[in-house]
């Protein structure tokens, strides 16, 4: 067995900081340490203890470092990260200007091999060691993704982006396509290595009645398998998705009813949410993915983290490349903090950082795979310096506490605060 000790400050927790005491969950060691053997870890605890008990083990020493769980990112755009930050437009506008022409570019297999190897090393970059991701209508950009993720061993999510109206004719599929490209790809990639194939409607406008039926029947075939898309992210594209479906009590009607409602359903956005929409979600245990610098940057509206998390509602964090506006885990931390300040709610640290590892692996129903410390979770680990920047280490320098040093962080770091990140035990 291959063996490796990392010492310095950790982080983990052992239940769920919104519906539980934080400080019953959350447990911090000043000098702590976690063994890693063949990609897994295996022992976490006292650094002293772990270093008498294992003393063949190598060691690496962070010291002050903060060493956490790798961040998950629950839903984002690989093919948008060309394009992120474009000025100035809402949802519809922003995808017909900005975001249709960029993903007609990914037939092209070489071009999407390309955008796909930079995204995941700039999400590695900022200590984010899972995404999840819609690709394009394109096999091809499905395979380019896997691809790149394989080469760096990272878990990942992902699936094609079906369309079949309401988008340019070099971005449209059909009900039939849809379903057999989506059927293909799935059997191809999921379970392979550390990938999970997830079918992938984009939102309901565009998609037809038949192709939505289609892709539910696809996910009665494989209930395995989780199904992502998007639900209630603008006041403008409720009413567009109302006249689409006139039939249909509410935006996420438009999914029940076609068989795409369910536990593994991963509903990006959800701001708007009726009072039926939110008792269905919390009935059936799906998942809604909470993406803060996208709903600013864009105008959408303000998440209700609080009141979502006392439904029993599971709740991811995600950048939402490229119309969130940072590739950061921390910044879209930090950005989740000031929408939770907009609606007169104060999340603690430990509850964003729970939310960026644990949280959104549990959303993904990946709990104890990835996005945690603890015995048995893939060694998918970030250690963050507190320090980073002077005007972190002034901040830091003054800390009371384990939240007065990390706080600085989720606010105002940046890449520069990621001092290494590690990939099934392996350091980048």
């Amino acid at each position: 067995m291959t063996k490796q000790l990392l010492l310095g400050q950790t982080l983990r927790f052992s239940g769920n900081p919104f519906t539980a005491d934080w400080d019953t969950v959350t447990h911090h060691s000043r000098r702590g340490g976690v063994l890693v053997e063949d990609g897994k870890i295996t022992a976490v605890g006292e650094g002293d203890d772990l270093r008498r008990d294992h003393p063949d083990a190598p060691v690496t020493d962070y010291g002050d470092g903060l060493i956490s769980a790798g961040f998950v990112d629950a839903h984002m755009h690989y093919p948008q990260t060309g394009i992120i930050a474009s000025w100035g437009k809402q949802l519809i506008d922003w995808l017909n200007t900005y975001t249709f022409p960029e993903e007609s570019r990914f037939a092209d297999a070489a071009y999407a091999a390309d955008v796909a190897g930079r995204t995941l090393d700039l999400a590695l970059a900022h200590g984010t060691t899972t995404l999840t991701s819609f690709c394009t209508i394109h096999p091809e950009s499905v395979d380019a993704f896997f691809g790149a993720a394989a080469d760096r061993n990272m878990a990942v999510i992902a699936g094609k982006t079906c369309m079949d109206r309401n988008a340019p004719d070099t971005l449209r599929d059909t009900a039939q396509s849809a379903y057999e490209d989506s059927k293909a790809l799935l059997e191809k990639w999921h379970g392979k290595g550390r990938a999970t194939y997830c079918i992938t409607p984009r939102f309901s406008p565009t998609s037809t009645p038949e192709q939505l039926a289609a892709l539910g029947a696809l996910w009665a075939e494989h209930p395995e398998v989780p199904m992502q898309t998007h639900l209630s992210e603008q006041l403008p594209e409720l009413e567009w998705v109302a006249s689409l479906f006139p039939d249909c009590r509410d935006y996420l009607d438009t999914y029940e009813r076609f068989g795409l409602l369910g536990e593994r359903g991963l509903y990006g956005h959800a701001i708007h949410l009726t009072d039926r929409e939110k008792a269905r979600l919390s009935e059936v245990g799906a998942s809604v993915v909470h993406c803060p610098t996208s709903n600013t940057f864009i105008g959408s509206g303000l998440f209700d983290m609080i009141g979502l998390s006392q439904t029993n509602i599971r709740t991811g964090l995600a950048t939402d490349t490229g119309g969130g506006s940072n590739f950061s885990m921390l910044r879209t931390m930090g950005a989740a903090y000031e929408v939770g300040q907009l609606r007169g709610e104060a999340i603690h640290p430990a509850q964003l950082m729970w939310l960026a590892t644990e949280g959104s692996a549990n959303a993904l129903h990946m709990s104890g795979q990835i996005g945690s410390l603890n015995v048995g979770a893939a060694a998918d680990i970030t250690v963050l310096d507190l320090a980073s920047t002077p005007a972190i280490a002034q901040r830091t320098n003054r800390a009371e506490h384990i939240w007065d040093a990390i706080f600085p962080t989720v606010m105002m770091g940046d890449d520069r605060a990621i001092r290494d990140v590690w990939i099934a035990g392996k350091k980048v």
